[in-house]
C-alpha cells in the first residue's frame, strides 16, 4: 500500500513539473507585443492566407499567357456489342467487337488579342475483330482561333489578368490595413494591462497605507485618545482596502488572459509586461496630418480599384449587346492505313505514314458572326446597373475622403487636449500625494479625524487613477492617428507598408 502511494506521489509530481516547464514566460514591451501579434494573431494568420489566394490567382493568370501542353490518351478500349442500322428493307443489327487505343498531343499558345494558335498530332489505331481488319490513323492540325470582339470591345484573359491583378492588390492593401489595425488593437489591450497592473499597484499602496493607518489608530485607541468608532472606521476601511486589492488582482487575470489571446499565445503561459509612463510631447499640424491621411489611407486605394474592376464589368457586360464572332484558320495532314487485322503494328504504322505523305493537306477557315437584333433592352438595362454600380463606389469614394478627414481633424484636437489634460493632471498627483502626507501627519498629532484622513485618501487614489486614465488615453491617440495617417508623429518618421 506504502509502495503504491509513494508511485502515486512520483506521478503527481512528475505531472506538476511537466505542466510547469510546458508553460512559456514572455517579458513584454509593447514593442514586442505587436511583433508577436503580427506572426501569431489568428486574424492576421486568416488575412495573410487570402492574400495568398489573391497571389495563388496573379500567378495563374499570368501564366494563362504561357505556352501550354497537354497529352490525352486511351489506352486501351475493348467494345463488344450490338449495333443497328435501318434501311429501306428494315431494321438490321450486327455485333461489334473492336479495340482501339489513341494519344494525342496539343501545343497551346495563348495570344494577346484573347485568340490562339495551337498544333495537334496524334495517332489511333482500331483493331475490328468482326471485319477482321486494322485501320491506323496519323493527324496533325495547325490552327487559329481569335474572338473578333477582343479588338474592339472585351478582351477576356487581358481582363482577368487585371482582374487578378486588382484583386491581389486588394488583398494586399487590407492585409496591410489590417497590420495598422492590429498595432492600434494590441496598443490598446497593451496600455489596458498596464493600466490594470496600476491600479493592482495602486490597490497594493492602499492597503498598506490604509495598515499603517489602522495601526495608527489602534495605538492611538488604546492610548485612549480616539472614539472606539474611529478605531472600527478604519479596521472597516482596511477590509475594503484588502477587498479592493483582491478584486485588482481578479481583473489583471482576467486582462492578462484577454492579452494572451489577442497577441496569440497559450493562455497557461505567463506573460511580464514592461511600459515607461514617460512620453513625448506631440503636436501636430492638422493640415499636414490631413494631407498625409489622403495620400496615405488604404481605404481610398481600395476604392479606386474597386471603381477599375466595376470599369471592366461594364466592358464586359457592353461586349455582350455587340457583334461578335471567331476567326478559325486551320491546315491538317491526315494518314490513314487498312489492313487485315493480323498485320504487324509496324506495317501499318509505315502505310499510315506514306498515306500521311502522299494525301495533300487539309485547309480550311471560317468567320462566324453573331448579330444581336431583338434583346427588348435586356443587355442595356445590365450595362446601366454596372455604371449605376461604379456611380455609387464613386460616391462612396468622396464620403470616404470627408470621413478621413473629419476624423483626423477630430483626432489631432483630442490629442493636444488630452495632453493638456495629462500635464494638468501630473500636477494634481503631486498636490493630493502632499496632500495625504500632510493629513497623515495631522492624523498622528490628533489634529484631524479618520474620516477626514480617509477622504484625503480616496482622494489621493482618484489621483493616480485620472492621471494613468489620462495618460492611457494620450498614447492611444498618438497610435490612433499613426494608423489614421500612415505617420509616426512621436518620432516624426512615416510608416511604411511595402511587402516583407
Amino acid at each position: 500500500m506504502l509502495h503504491r502511494k509513494v508511485n502515486l506521489l512520483v506521478v503527481l509530481l512528475f505531472l506538476i513539473l511537466k505542466t510547469t516547464t510546458a508553460q512559456q514566460v514572455y517579458e513584454l514591451d509593447l514593442v514586442k507585443s505587436i511583433e508577436i501579434a503580427k506572426k501569431q494573431s489568428h486574424n492576421m494568420l486568416m488575412l495573410q492566407q487570402n492574400l495568398k489566394v489573391a497571389e495563388y490567382r496573379l500567378v495563374a493568370a499570368t501564366n494563362k499567357f504561357k505556352t501550354n501542353v497537354e497529352m490525352n490518351l486511351t489506352a486501351p478500349n475493348y467494345t463488344e456489342t450490338i449495333n443497328d442500322y435501318s434501311d429501306t428493307t428494315g431494321i438490321h443489327y450486327y455485333p461489334v467487337q473492336n479495340f482501339s487505343y489513341s494519344g494525342n498531343l496539343v501545343v497551346n499558345q495563348p495570344l494577346p488579342t484573347d485568340g490562339n494558335v495551337y498544333i495537334t498530332s496524334g495517332i489511333r489505331n482500331l483493331d475490328d475483330y468482326y471485319n477482321e481488319n486494322k485501320s491506323l490513323r496519323f493527324n496533325t492540325r495547325m490552327g487559329l482561333s481569335q474572338p473578333i470582339e477582343a479588338f474592339y470591345a472585351y478582351n477576356s484573359i487581358k481582363a482577368e489578368y487585371e482582374k487578378a491583378e486588382l484583386n491581389y492588390e486588394l488583398s494586399f492593401k487590407s492585409l496591410k490595413r489590417a497590420e495598422l489595425d492590429l498595432v492600434y488593437d494590441i496598443s490598446r489591450i497593451f496600455y489596458s494591462l498596464l493600466s490594470t497592473s496600476e491600479r493592482m499597484e495602486i490597490a497594493h499602496q492602499d492597503r498598506i497605507r490604509q495598515e499603517d493607518a489602522y495601526q495608527t489608530a489602534k495605538s492611538k485607541y488604546d492610548a485612549g485618545l480616539i472614539r472606539e468608532t474611529e478605531a472600527l472606521q478604519m479596521e472597516i476601511d482596511l477590509g475594503a482596502a484588502q477587498n479592493d486589492y483582491d478584486i485588482a488582482m481578479v481583473d489583471y487575470e482576467s486582462q492578462a488572459n484577454l492579452f494572451k489571446q489577442q497577441i496569440g499565445i497559450a493562455l497557461h503561459d505567463s506573460v511580464i509586461i514592461s511600459g515607461k509612463y514617460d512620453y513625448k510631447e506631440v503636436y501636430v499640424d492638422v493640415e499636414k496630418a490631413v494631407q498625409l491621411g489622403l495620400e496615405n489611407r488604404l481605404e481610398i486605394r481600395e476604392h479606386e480599384i474597386e471603381i477599375a474592376l466595376s470599369e471592366i464589368e461594364i466592358d464586359r457586360q457592353k461586349s455582350n449587346g455587340m457583334v461578335n464572332g471567331e476567326i478559325t484558320a486551320y491546315y491538317d495532314l491526315i494518314g490513314v492505313g487498312y489492313n487485315p487485322i493480323n498485320t504487324p503494328m509496324s506495317n501499318a504504322f509505315n502505310e499510315a505514314w506514306l498515306d500521311l505523305n502522299d494525301r495533300p493537306g487539309n485547309k480550311g477557315v471560317a468567320l462566324n458572326i453573331n448579330i444581336p437584333i431583338i434583346d427588348w433592352g435586356v443587355n442595356k438595362s445590365l450595362v446601366k446597373a454596372a455604371i449605376a454600380s461604379q456611380e455609387r463606389e464613386k460616391y462612396s469614394l468622396d464620403l470616404e475622403k470627408i470621413t478621413i478627414e473629419r476624423e483626423i481633424r477630430n483626432t489631432v484636437n483630442q490629442l493636444h487636449s488630452s495632453l493638456r489634460r495629462l500635464q494638468l493632471l501630473e500636477k494634481n498627483v503631486k498636490v493630493a500625494e502632499r496632500n495625504f502626507e500632510i493629513s497623515k501627519a495631522r492624523f498622528t498629532n490628533g489634529d484631524i479625524d479618520a474620516q477626514t484622513l480617509a477622504l484625503d485618501r480616496t482622494r489621493l487614489n482618484n489621483a493616480y487613477v485620472t492621471h494613468l486614465n489620462a495618460y492611457i488615453s494620450y498614447k492611444l491617440l498618438i497610435a490612433d492617428l499613426s494608423r489614421k495617417t500612415f505617420y509616426d508623429f512621436e518620432n516624426d518618421t512615416p510608416y511604411s507598408y511595402e511587402t516583407d
